[in-house]
């Protein structure tokens, strides 16, 4: 295992000559090898609804794969470790880890026909109930201690979907077959304050233990799917079992300060991140008017921004600088403490996806529409906020076409990546079963 603090910068290669991830490497592009699926990993972290540029990005993978001959092999990743919105995306993965495009194309079809009643529930009858209850907590909070809310929406229709289309049984299937190596939830303990990656693996791992994060191995179920995916204040904490009691769990984004560290610890040496997150740009953000004081949905969609983005940025910085220092005394690679380089290669949109949900904030239901126009989250400040929420088929299938040409736009830098193809030397994918790009 890699030992903590390690956490990648698009790329972040060890530049020793034939070190593991290096084109001569025996894992690199050049290498006798190519890259070893089974020491790839996928990171996917939340965003709710903007979770579907995750699925646009893999479709846009298995073109990719198809292009080079690749159509009917299993994921070019062994190891899955998702948050949030991404722990969902990545056991769809899971259960069909023998079989890339199938896993992609069961992705793409859930993304591409989602509704926000698929998710939460949008009739009159609850969304006038939750807002009754918020409301008359901040007036007499006193009197209504018993009846609190618990949030802002009831996730109870998500459950059910889940239900309905995660198998467990199927992800312990690849991971006997050995399609999977391993697979990682990550929530956050509201009872405990700590980071709780739950996981699965072919081989057998050893737990780690850090300061407020620890691991724990667990046969994933559709409630730590629910749990990772709470995105708090909007969905409800769950109940999880963890060393004999029950503790009660939030989406694994808030204060996830190393992303990476569990793909890493699982085995990984080389990660594909996939974002949910705008590149920082100036832009879209200076054509909004100011409007005076910001409205509560501005201030929740930054505060909502600094939980789902700021991390693995950070990660990446951190994990450049190991590299950095491996490659300059590589000694210290491979000891007996575990250091090793890890290489890591991100996507992020490539278009700021606050301005596509500005496009889309009225294809949200009228019922959450009243909800949040008090809150400002109706108008174009509040897009970002509304972003989380708009889990309607305009706006998702905007992401995924954003992400399948994002990578488009990667896809040399992807092949090599993921498959060792040297653009000049890419042989031509055959025409039977082979999808168009």
């Amino acid at each position: 295992m890699h030992r903590d603090p390690l956490p990648g910068h698009h790329p972040a290669p060890h530049n020793g000559p034939g070190a593991p991830g290096t084109p001569n490497g025996p894992n690199g592009p050049n290498g006798p090898n190519g890259p070893n699926p089974a020491a790839t990993a996928l990171i996917m972290m939340g965003g709710g609804a903007r979770a579907a540029y995750q699925a646009g990005v893999l479709c846009g993978l298995a073109r990719i794969a198809a292009r080079h001959g690749k159509a009917h092999g299993g994921l070019p990743f062994g190891i899955i470790a998702g948050t949030s919105a991404g722990a969902i995306n990545g056991a769809g993965l899971a259960i069909h880890a023998g079989d890339f495009q199938a896993a992609t194309q069961s992705l793409g079809a859930l993304w591409h026909g989602i509704h926000a009643d698929d998710v939460y529930r949008t009739d009159v009858l609850r969304v006038g109930i939750s807002g009754a209850r918020w409301l008359s907590t901040l007036a007499l909070g006193w009197a209504t201690q018993r009846r609190a809310p618990r949030a802002l929406f009831d996730n109870t229709p998500l459950g059910s979907m889940l239900g309905e289309l995660f198998d467990p049984a199927r992800v312990q299937g690849s991971l006997d077959s050995g399609a999977l190596q391993a697979f990682a939830v990550t929530s956050l303990s509201y009872s405990t304050g700590r980071h709780v990656t739950f996981y699965q693996s072919h081989h057998r791992i050893h737990p780690w233990h850090r300061s407020q994060r620890i691991a724990v191995p667990a046969p994933i179920t559709v409630d730590h799917l629910l749990a990772s995916a709470s995105i708090p204040f909007l969905f409800p904490s769950v109940p999880l079992e963890i060393d004999g009691h029950h503790e009660w769990f939030g989406d694994g984004t808030m204060r996830q300060m190393s992303p990476l560290s569990p793909a890493i610890h699982l085995g990984a040496s080389r990660i594909l991140a996939i974002g949910a997150a705008s590149r920082q740009r100036s832009g879209w953000f200076d054509t909004v008017p100011a409007g005076g004081y910001p409205s509560l949905a501005q201030v929740g969609g930054q505060a909502l921004a600094s939980i789902f983005l700021d991390g693995l940025n950070a990660d990446l910085e951190r994990l450049l600088h190991i590299n950095r220092l491996l490659a300059r005394m590589p000694e210290i690679a491979g000891d007996r403490e575990g250091w090793r380089p890890v290489q890591v290669m991100t996507i992020s949109p490539s278009e700021p996806i606050e301005a596509l949900a500005a496009e889309h904030q009225k294809q949200l239901p009228r019922t959450v529409r009243a909800l949040l126009a008090p809150l400002g989250g109706t108008e174009a400040r509040g897009a970002a906020f509304a972003s989380y929420l708009l889990f309607e088929p305009e706006f998702t299938r905007a992401l995924m076409a954003l992400g399948e040409r994002d990578a488009e736009a990667q896809a040399a830098e992807l092949a090599a990546f993921l498959y060792g193809v040297v653009p000049d030397t890419a042989p031509a994918a055959t025409p039977e079963g082979a999808l168009s790009p």
